[in-house]
C-alpha cells in the first residue's frame, strides 16, 4: 500500500492548522470600533466596552490607545496587553 498520498494529506492539514495559529490578530480602532468588537480585547468584557464607548461619546475621540486609562475600569496592564491591536486612526 502506498502511504505518500496519505503522508501529503496530513502534512497539507497540518501546515494550514500551524498557519492559522499564528495569524496576527485584528487591529481595533478604538475611535470607531463597537461594543462587541471593544469586548474581544484581552481583559475587557461588554460592561468596559459599553464605558469605553460612553466616554468616547462624551469626550470624543481617543487621542492616543493610552488616553483608554481615563475609561474607569481600563488601566494600564489592561492596555499594555493589547498594545499591538490598538489604534485611534
Amino acid at each position: 500500500m502506498n502511504r505518500a498520498p496519505l503522508i501529503a494529506v496530513l502534512l497539507l492539514v497540518f501546515s494550514l492548522l500551524s498557519g492559522f495559529s499564528h495569524a496576527e490578530p485584528a487591529v481595533i480602532n478604538i475611535n470607531t470600533a463597537t461594543v462587541e468588537t471593544l469586548a474581544s480585547l484581552n481583559g475587557v468584557g461588554e460592561t468596559k466596552a459599553k464605558a469605553i464607548v460612553a466616554y468616547r461619546t462624551e469626550n470624543g475621540p481617543f487621542a492616543t490607545s493610552e488616553d483608554l486609562s481615563k475609561v474607569k475600569g481600563i488601566g494600564a496592564k489592561t492596555i499594555q496587553k493589547n498594545a499591538d491591536r490598538l489604534s485611534v486612526e
